[in-house]
């Protein structure tokens, strides 16, 4: 079969299934991550007026750039077909690895550890033996993979359900910080919200970067849309909305009731929300129970969402040549690419596994700095994603939408998302090293709990395996489409 024959063949598996408010809760469910409100708080104060200025200075000017690639660029697989026709195959090839590979760390790593974390400390300890901790993280991660893999007829609504979980759990909880705030006044050290530092944008950037990309989620699913061309700007701009205010209110609820000392990242939101709902008095139990659940909720469905967006991006690249074309198949019924949804259920649950076991003793740092790679992978994958605008403006396409302001806003916003996605990826592959230069003291070791020389070897080893990844995924895929060419 030729490139175009399978290309053809596996595009008559999609069906429509996505309507406009479909994408928007999509959206939502993809980039709302609860599982990182703790880790951006426990930078204090200041994390709020940081997360406010990413919110304009990034959020806004990204959005604009991804409305107009998914409103021009309407293929399946939204972010490699705009890397592939900015960049070309390679480097798309490349780009779609670290794109994709973040989310099955991301969901067996922090997502499941969370919510395993989340149902023993408010629900049952019954997990906390091995077996049974092991036992809920299996089942967290391949349920998520289930609903990956099953029609996105069926499947968007674990995603739309999802989003509504997580607004109404988020507006719950921000009623209630003000009921709390009345009867126990402010007990957070709120100083930074007037007084932030240079020290504080460079510690909490990479994690609120990590937090705010995803517009381009539905788009990995763009020809099951019915009217992307309409319906992504309208996406982008309900989303984004609601993603600054989901972000914003959380954070100041989890600062107003919350000392400094006591935010972790681990357990920062649910600690936040245990600690408010004391208001309730004989009903903060069965509440708290009811808020856990569904906090659990919204991590699998974070989790499920991007599986469902980057496993349809990782097999577009397949379909295309640049990916073994094994993995490049859609299931003729289902319409989902089954093959990279199993890998990625794979690739999960041994690092659920790894992680697991590097939990306890001086090893939990490694488990830090993976979960660090996760970050950057994702943001690297954005250093191609975010130029590609502004290089296929020179592509004579019809545009539904354009980023404002002809050339000059065009580049004016890829130069904004660019610099501060290179500044997330900077923080997390050379942490420490920009501090000095602006007179910020930095403990590396009582940051990382290991040596720069060990983190720098680790974090390189890492990243080097995933390009090795990419470029044999590439070299191998197009000597089978070489070969076959042959022999047509």
């Amino acid at each position: 079969m030729s490139a175009v024959d399978f290309v053809n063949t596996e595009s008559r598996h999609l069906r429509r299934h996505l309507r406009r408010i479909d994408s928007v809760f999509f959206a939502i469910a993809a980039i709302v991550s609860l599982d990182t409100i703790g880790q951006i708080a426990t930078h204090g104060a200041e994390s709020f007026f940081w997360t406010l200025v990413l919110a304009i200075a990034f959020l806004l000017p990204y959005g604009l750039l991804i409305a107009e690639l998914g409103s021009t660029f309407t293929q399946e697989g939204g972010p490699y077909v705009w890397m592939r026709l900015a960049f070309g195959r390679l480097a798309a090839a490349i780009g779609t690895v670290f794109y994709w590979v973040t989310n099955p760390v991301w969901l067996g790593g922090s997502l499941a550890l969370l919510a395993a974390a989340t149902w023993d400390a408010y629900l049952s300890p019954i997990i906390s033996g091995d077996l049974g901790d092991y036992l809920f993280k299996m089942a967290f991660i391949w349920i998520a993979i289930l609903g990956a893999i099953v029609s996105l007829r069926y499947g968007k609504w674990l995603s739309t359900a999802g989003a509504i979980v997580k607004i109404g759990l988020i507006a719950l909880f921000a009623g209630t910080v003000v009921l709390y705030a009345t009867q126990h006044g402010v007990r957070g050290d709120l100083a930074g919200l007037v007084h932030p530092t240079v020290g504080g944008l460079l510690g909490v950037v990479a994690v609120l970067m990590f937090s705010l990309v995803g517009f381009d989620a539905p788009n990995g699913a763009a020809e099951e849309m019915h009217d992307p061309r309409r319906d992504v700007p309208v996406m982008v701009a309900a989303s984004g909305v609601v993603t600054a205010l989901c972000y914003l209110v959380p954070v100041v609820g989890v600062l107003v009731v919350l000392p400094p000392r006591t935010i972790t990242g681990l357990d920062g939101f649910m600690h936040a929300v245990a600690e408010v709902f004391a208001v309730y008095g004989p009903a903060q139990r069965p509440l708290l129970t009811v808020a856990a659940i569904a906090f659990i909720y919204v991590l699998f469905s974070q989790g499920c969402t991007w599986m469902i967006a980057s496993d349809r991006v990782q097999a577009i690249a397949a379909v295309d040549g640049t990916f073994p074309r094994w993995f490049g198949a859609f299931h003729p019924t289902l319409g989902t690419p089954v093959r990279v949804n199993l890998l990625s259920g794979a690739i999960a649950t041994l690092f659920t596994i790894a992680a697991t076991q590097l939990q306890h003793g001086a090893a939990a740092s490694v488990f830090g700095i993976v979960l660090n790679i996760a970050v950057s992978t994702l943001l690297m994958s954005y250093l191609l994603i975010v130029p590609s605008a502004y290089r296929l403006r020179r592509l004579n396409a019809p545009r539904a939408f354009k980023v404002p302001g002809g050339r000059t806003g065009l580049l004016l916003c890829t130069g904004l998302a660019y610099g501060w996605v290179l500044l997330g990826v900077w923080q997390t592959i050379l942490p420490g090293t920009l501090e000095p230069v602006f007179g910020v003291s930095y403990d590396f070791v009582e940051r990382w709990g290991v040596t720069r020389g060990g983190f720098e070897l680790f974090t390189f080893a890492t990243l080097a395996v995933i390009v090795v990844l990419g470029l044999a995924g590439y070299v191998l895929a197009r000597s089978g489409v070489e070969n076959r060419a042959e022999h047509t």
